[in-house]
């Protein structure tokens, strides 16, 4: 598989570890639940390491002056969780960016057709071009929501090279038709996974993300 696309597996026991516990069938949802907020978590430390813009600056310490770098708090940072299966990894990644504006965007698929519809959309209408986005899709499948995902964010003027996705699983159609149309964008993922199924799921994934974090 060729890529423009930057895709990120980090290599950390604490994202294997909880990616483990995610993908066992035998996880109860609460622990699930708990298992997606800790990779939201680790993931979005990931994310952060080179994207988060920063200054310099001097502090006053107890004893003297010191250099200090902080993050630049002029620059907008928003979170864009897809609707209901981002929500698990949300609150990992506010725990890292708490002064960071979430916008939340519920896209449902149809079973059949693989096809996906929005049923909320809480983007305003324009986002500053420099606004760093971090879009939160526990798996990158087919494609769809994602493609959607990324048209509804561009479409309100940011650069996608300011666009990062933060996934559990990814497989190749996914990652394909991302690298096609934004070259620029990086993505994160605690794993790339063989292929889908014949119903548009994950192999092996981790079954529907949703459905297991919120046991229903």
């Amino acid at each position: 598989m060729t890529l423009q696309l930057r895709v990120y597996v980090p290599d950390h026991p604490l994202i294997k570890h909880w990616l483990g516990v995610a993908r066992d069938r035998d996880t109860p949802s609460v622990l699930f639940k708990s298992a997606m907020t800790e990779l939201g978590r680790w993931l979005t430390y990931e994310v952060s390491r080179h994207w988060l813009p920063t200054g310099e600056t001097t502090v006053t310490t107890p004893l003297a002056e010191a250099p200090a770098t902080l993050i630049d708090p002029m620059v907008p940072i928003a979170l864009v969780p897809i609707l209901r299966a981002g929500l698990a990894l949300l609150d990992g990644a506010q725990t890292l960016l708490p002064l960071a504006s979430t916008y939340h965007l519920g896209l449902v698929r149809n079973e059949e057709t693989l096809d996906n519809s929005c049923y909320l959309n809480k983007l305003p209408p324009q986002l500053a071009p420099d606004t760093r986005v971090l879009i939160l899709d526990p798996m990158l499948a087919t494609g769809g929501s994602i493609m959607t995902a990324m048209a509804e964010v561009v479409s309100r003027g940011v650069d996608p090279a300011n666009v990062r996705i933060e996934c559990v699983v990814a497989a190749p159609p996914a990652l394909q038709q991302l690298s096609a149309a934004y070259p620029s964008l990086t993505v994160y993922t605690a794993m790339i996974d063989e292929g889908l199924n014949d119903h548009g799921y994950i192999v092996p994934g981790l079954g529907d993300a949703g459905d297991r974090a919120f046991g229903t």
